[in-house]
């Protein structure tokens, strides 16, 4: 049976190279992280349970992934280039064959965006997956919820509703044939974060965040903290290609209040439009515009004809959902 500093070092210390950006990583009290003039640190955790946030017996290598890339998608939002990440993992037992697809899973997203790993704990427990990542912004670049002003276009990246989708069949909402749920299940276990695209965008987009809990909740909060509203174009949202297939209801349903899209929301003024589709072009994704922001608080859904548009919607909650 591996101990606890076996198993650190047999699946996640990993050899030095050239692109480390910690003084000092895993094996000591703490880690050390090298300051740049000029520059601040973007930092933020997210938690994994399991029963909570995936299902009993998910992919480890997919679980991986997913596990960093919702941390690396809070950095995409605020424009951060992503340095470093600690690890903290609770594990029921040590099972070597899911340690070797779960930090295959992790590093492989890892080396991507050339983050590295520096620190962390194991203990024995529930499944549970806790990562802290660093990033780095110049200062006064940061993409912040506080920053949207009236008149600014709300855009959206990529294509929302698929991760929902692939979780109403799942848990028996809705009934998908094996090769849509499939397609659809690769948005949910394996979100891309839009750190380039985020990257992208400093100097040009006023306010950002991701989508994790469903679009009309979530920009909720850049409503809220920037003290404004917002008109949505209901028609406009770009839905999934396995959402595409499904009624104009679940469609609507899925793109506002789905969660698990991992894009990014964010506003820009509309004088930058062309700038937007630039950097959006540069960082190899899609982009919608899909609303504006108003000076009048709260939120009004529309149609392409600009007609207003009932929907009782709630985005996911952790302690009111169940």
């Amino acid at each position: 049976m591996l101990s606890e500093f076996d198993l650190i070092a047999r699946y996640f210390v990993r050899p030095s190279h050239p692109k480390n950006r910690a003084m000092l990583g895993i094996g000591d009290d703490c880690a050390l992280l090298a300051q740049q003039s000029g520059m601040q640190l973007a930092i933020s955790s997210d938690m994994l349970v399991e029963g909570r946030h995936f299902f009993a017996g998910a992919d480890p290598f997919k679980l991986g992934h997913k596990s960093l890339a919702v941390n690396l998608s809070d950095l995409a939002a605020m424009g951060a280039e992503p340095v470093a990440f600690t690890l903290a993992l609770s594990l029921p037992s040590v099972d070597e064959t899911w340690l070797a697809e779960f930090s295959r899973g992790l590093f492989a997203l890892a080396d991507a965006h050339d983050c590295e790993l520096i620190g962390g704990d194991t203990t024995k427990g529930p499944l549970n997956i806790c990562i802290t990542v660093f990033g780095r912004i110049p200062v006064g670049d940061a993409l912040r919820r506080d920053a949207a002003l009236a008149g600014d276009d709300i855009w959206i990246s990529g294509s929302l509703g698929d991760a929902r989708l692939a979780l109403a069949s799942l848990y028996g909402e809705q009934r998908l044939d094996a090769d849509t749920l499939e397609q659809a299940a690769v948005r949910l276990h394996t979100p891309q974060p839009r750190v380039t695209l985020g990257l992208a965008l400093r100097g040009i987009a006023h306010a950002a965040l991701d989508v994790s809990d469903g679009l009309i909740g979530d920009l909720g909060h850049i409503l809220k903290r920037s003290h404004v509203g917002a008109t949505l174009n209901v028609d406009a949202l770009p839905a999934g290609p396995m959402l595409q297939r499904q009624s104009p209801e679940l469609r609507h349903r899925f793109t506002l209040a789905g969660g698990d899209d991992y894009e990014l929301c964010f506003t820009a003024p509309a004088s930058r439009r062309d700038d937007v589709l630039g950097a959006a072009l540069a960082a190899g994704t899609t982009v919608t515009r899909i609303g504006t922001i108003d000076a009048e608080t709260g939120t009004r859904l529309c149609d392409d004809q600009g007609r207003p548009i009932s929907l009782q919607l709630s985005s996911f909650d952790h302690f009111a959902s169940p």
